[in-house]
């Protein structure tokens, strides 16, 4: 599954649903790292938000990484001018997506990470708006690129990025 070589990826809302230690932020590196971002791609547990710039077979696409995790004023939700950001054209990547509540908008898809026996992990994604159905049929079928109207029912794997 490829999921940073199709075309939704530039504009779409992703949640990452999962334990602390699920692997949430490795599988934001290993994505970013596969649409074109150089460089350190580090949590953003502190600062909340983390901006990216990717630049590989999707064009220059703004990416931003949340981590809500210490998240509990819903004033900061404004005075950071996350709404603008939602709004904005790009990839945001979300951990920790319960703690926003209902400021956030619906996912285009959502990514559950469950830790195994093994300390392997499954990864769950689930599509949230016909978007992401089309984004996760796209890359099922390995459709670099596509922008099909295809839907796709909720898939388990551990494919990467």
């Amino acid at each position: 599954m490829r999921l940073a070589a199709c075309a939704q990826a530039a504009d779409a809302t992703v949640t990452l649903h999962g334990d602390l230690g699920a692997g949430k932020t490795t599988f934001v590196r290993h994505l970013l790292q596969a649409m074109g971002v150089s460089g350190r791609i580090k949590s953003p547990t502190y600062a909340v938000v983390e901006p990216h710039q990717a630049s590989g077979p999707l064009g220059d696409v703004a990416v931003w990484h949340f981590d809500f995790y210490r998240f509990d004023d819903p004033r900061e939700w404004e005075d950071a001018g996350f709404r603008d950001v939602f709004a904005s054209r790009g990839l945001k990547l979300v951990e920790w997506p319960d703690n926003a509540g209902p400021y956030l908008p619906v996912a285009d898809l959502a990514i559950h990470l469950l830790t195994q026996a093994d300390d392997s992990r499954l990864a769950r994604l689930v599509p949230g708006t016909e978007k992401g159905a089309t984004w996760l049929a796209a890359a099922k079928a390995g459709q670099a690129h596509a922008d099909s109207s295809a839907s796709a029912a909720p898939a388990s794997n551990g494919d990467t990025p």
